[in-house]
């Protein structure tokens, strides 16, 4: 469930992904896949100083029984998972998969990132508390 006094968690941490992100965009614009983005956001987090890792593996239990694996893009300084796509538009399938990430990892703060015809950026909060 997102949590509107919890908004502000990790904000300096996503806006600095958030400039990484527009640097990639800038320099590409549309039109590429997705792993190109990635690939070009690793370069421009180390750029910048944050630790980041790619295809960051994430399990799901139910009752303490794993009962599946997902595959994160990106995780960012381990608080911040950021899901990319380069689609025409995002779809509300998009952001229950990062929320559904959110869950897994235990995390709290993601950013879905489009490179599509524009960039555009959506940060989820989720209280796990």
């Amino acid at each position: 469930m997102t949590n509107p006094d919890n908004n502000y968690k990790h904000t300096d941490l996503t806006e600095k992904i958030i400039g990484c992100a527009y640097q990639v965009y800038n320099a590409l614009g549309a039109g590429f896949i997705e792993k190109i983005y990635e690939n070009a956001l690793m370069i421009e987090l180390k750029n910048a100083a944050l630790t980041a890792q790619q295809q960051y593996p994430v399990k799901v239990y139910y009752q303490g029984i794993l009962i599946g694996d997902y595959v994160a893009d990106i995780i960012v300084e381990d608080k911040v998972i950021v899901e990319l796509k380069a689609v025409s538009q995002l779809t509300k399938a998009h952001e229950v998969q990062l929320v559904n990430y959110l869950k897994a990892t235990k995390l709290e703060v993601g950013l879905l990132i489009n490179f599509g015809d524009q960039i555009s950026i959506k940060r989820k909060v989720l209280s796990i508390r």
